[in-house]
């Protein structure tokens, strides 16, 4: 093991199997956690019992409450930092703590962020946020996004994503401490592709949740997908993102994972506001974050503010936030007169 120590802020699902795959190549990798419960599941158990039950951590991997337990265990030594944080939680969170994420970046410390969504109130994606914060050390942030459930990370199931930044040393770098046998991340220098791809498939997830819990099969996935992509592209053209990279992984990839597999939370959500349940009843039954909840609201104003042609999102919407029946929203979506397929 060639580096020493990792930092991973947020004990989620995806936080710890990204965890585990730092614990292949840092001798140390310390994940902070904010839930005494996780705290000590990790500390006693090896084990994160909430969002990944029977499934082992490496004994490398330690699990702090307090900041100065992280002080204690670093000495100096961090070489990454990974963030967690969904994409609502980053400006709170790294602004109380910004004096001592400052000082790591004065470091050179390279940052990776997890998040995937678009701020409900601001509208800016991750990237923004960490940059407002954080302006004289843009060069060290990236960002990850791709297929990647965290339950098939642990099980070692090969798995291929998208980091994203502005650093090609940086990129580099990075990359090759995220690389396993079964785990790799390919560079790419198109960050709001990579994030928009990331936010806005988990609204698609939801919709074909939706879209199977109403009964409907695979010729309705695949035209929601297909013409989902085409929204996503038009999205991308306001936000300057490369339309090559929906089709990759952070954006056809990521997906059509999450809306076929049934480890996807947000179609999970989906297919329980097709069983009549109401999104806000969901959401405070659980303690995973569903992000393509908050991103349907932030991407319908975001469609409004720049007049972007998205009929599957903004459909959605009326969906989650204007208690509108499903079936009525994919009628209404179905007698919209025709264009041609790639206008």
């Amino acid at each position: 093991m060639s580096q020493r120590t990792a930092l991973v802020i947020g004990a989620g699902a995806f936080g710890t199997s990204i965890a585990t795959i730092l614990a292949k190549s840092f001798k140390q990798v310390i994940v902070k956690v904010r839930s005494e419960d996780i705290y000590l599941a990790i500390r006693d158990q090896k084990e994160n019992s909430v969002y990944l039950p029977g499934m082992k951590l490496a004994d490398n991997i330690s699990a702090a409450l307090e900041w100065d337990e992280v002080d204690a265990l670093d000495k100096n030594e961090i070489e990454l930092i990974v963030s967690g944080l969904p994409t609502a939680g980053i400006s709170d969170y790294f602004r109380t703590n910004h004096q001592r994420f400052a000082t790591y970046l004065k470091r050179s410390i390279p940052f990776v962020s997890l998040s995937k969504g678009i701020d409900p109130e601001s509208l800016e994606l991750s990237d923004d946020l960490f940059f407002e914060l954080f302006p004289n050390h843009k060069e060290l942030f990236t960002f990850l996004s791709g297929p990647s459930f965290a339950k098939e990370i642990m099980e070692e199931q090969i798995t291929l994503v998208t980091l994203a930044g502005r650093s090609r040393r940086n990129l580099q770098a990075v990359s090759k401490m995220l690389e396993c046998p079964y785990f790799k991340a390919l560079p790419s220098y198109d960050i709001k592709g990579v994030l928009l791809g990331g936010a806005l498939k988990n609204i698609l997830a939801i919709a074909g949740g939706i879209i199977e819990g109403l009964g409907f099969n695979h010729n309705t996935r695949a035209a929601m997908i297909t013409r989902g992509i085409a929204e996503m592209n038009r999205f991308g053209k306001v936000y300057n993102a490369r339309p090559e990279t929906f089709y990759g992984l952070s954006g056809m990839g990521d997906l059509i994972l999450t809306t076929t597999g049934d480890l996807s939370r947000n179609k999970r959500f989906g297919l329980d506001i097709a069983a009549g349940k109401k999104p806000e009843d969901i959401i405070a039954s659980q303690r995973t974050v569903v992000e393509g909840y908050k991103t349907a609201r932030a991407a319908h104003l975001v469609s409004a503010k720049y007049d972007i042609r998205a009929n599957i999102f903004n459909g959605l919407y009326e969906v989650l936030y204007e208690d509108k029946d499903p079936r009525h929203v994919i009628q209404k979506i179905m007698t919209i007169p025709s264009r041609f397929e790639l206008d």
